[in-house]
């Protein structure tokens, strides 16, 4: 019985929630990918890519750290000196320990993607 209560307490000291979202093609926060798609600019494929922003917060009043969707893609296209990401999956993580006093909280964005770098465009000569 002893084991059983101090599993229920250690297990209602830990909460946790996730949320999930996809989107098509993400670039950089200095990009425009409306003209990209425009311009119908030709790429290659670096391959997969991951990147993660967090944020924490201590007796939530205390946060440091940055978990915004922007950071996180910054991130993922950093590590692989990449341009843009393709089929994106973005979460957004929740974790509180001992929630009822918020001790110590923590959220997370994660990015996972595919990693393309814009080729230059041809341009074409024009006749005179």
């Amino acid at each position: 019985m002893t084991k059983l209560l101090l599993l229920a307490t250690a297990f209602m000291t830990l909460v946790g929630c996730t949320s999930v979202g996809n989107l098509g093609l993400v670039t950089r926060s200095t990009g425009d990918p409306g003209a990209l798609l425009r311009n119908s600019q030709p790429y290659t494929e670096i391959g997969p890519a991951e990147g993660q922003a967090c944020r924490f917060f201590v007796l939530a009043v205390l946060p440091f750290g940055d978990s915004s969707f922007s950071t996180a893609v910054e991130d993922a296209l950093n590590r692989h000196n990449a341009d843009a990401l393709l089929n994106v999956t973005v979460s957004s993580s929740l974790y509180g320990f001992i929630p009822i006093y918020n001790v110590y909280s923590y959220t997370c964005t994660n990015v996972k993607g595919i990693a393309i770098k814009f080729e230059k465009k041809e341009e074409k000569p024009r006749n005179p």
